[in-house]
């Protein structure tokens, strides 16, 4: 069986929250299944990264912005990989060019044209879990694209679309899709299964939870997508044929 997950950056924010989710990774790879984990920046970094550029330069090329943004999700990696390791789980980080995510040159909201799937497949076979820095890929051209924000859960359903993997799961900080949000209102309804067309409406409508391409795409492979919860054991929302 291979899986992939997606851990945003509210789930990697410290080391006991990587250390959960490393846990989760590691027990699945023990199973034997075959585990591709994709990882958003920890909580705020892409923030504060581009306050940091904009104190230099506040229009700063977007060639260049891709390039030092993309540096958020490979820290994310290379903590993930290492603390797989320290659980005795072998893992490998590798960076979205790595991985052979091919991108068209809109930088800043690029959108993922294929995958050469060559390196991934290896590490796998080799019984790797592979952590992968979401949110990236490379251009014809062979610079680093980002593909806008929230497009980790893009890279995460592009990677399970194109490697045929049998379950794609987006870990988040709230346990499912849910008609308002819970974080504020108490009385707040998580749907059990959504559709492709009623997720996309609510994304249109403000819901955060899954970035639209993601949903696009996974429509276009009629792949089902779990949103799932980081932090608890609740069944989470299907979105789906």
């Amino acid at each position: 069986m291979l899986i992939v997950q997606k851990y945003g950056g509210s789930s990697l924010a410290d080391e006991t929250r990587i250390r959960t989710a490393a846990r989760r990774i590691a027990g699945l790879s023990q199973q034997g299944a075959r585990v591709v984990v994709v990882v958003s920046a920890q909580s705020d970094t892409t923030d504060q990264l581009i306050a940091k550029a904009r104190l230099l330069n506040p229009r700063g090329a977007a060639r260049e912005m891709d390039a030092y943004l993309a540096a958020g999700e490979q820290l994310s990696a290379g903590l993930m990989a290492m603390a797989l390791g320290a659980m005795g789980c072998q893992a490998v980080s590798l960076t979205g060019w790595q991985v052979g995510i091919l991108t068209d040159c809109v930088h800043g909201n690029a959108r993922i044209t294929g995958l050469d799937a060559r390196r991934i497949l290896r590490e796998l076979e080799d019984g790797k879990v592979v952590v992968v820095a979401g949110f990236q890929g490379i251009s014809p051209t062979g610079d680093i694209t980002t593909l806008g924000r929230g497009g980790s859960d893009t890279t995460a359903v592009a990677l399970a679309a194109f490697l045929g993997a049998d379950r794609c799961q987006i870990f988040t900080d709230v346990d499912g899709v849910y008609d308002r949000d819970p974080r504020k209102y108490a009385d707040a309804t998580r749907y059990g299964r959504l559709s492709y067309g009623k997720m996309l409406q609510l994304i249109g409508g403000g819901a955060q939870v899954l970035h639209d391409r993601s949903v696009e795409l996974a429509k276009q492979y009629n792949l089902t997508i779990e949103v799932l919860s980081a932090f608890s054991g609740a069944p989470g929302t299907l979105v789906g044929p």
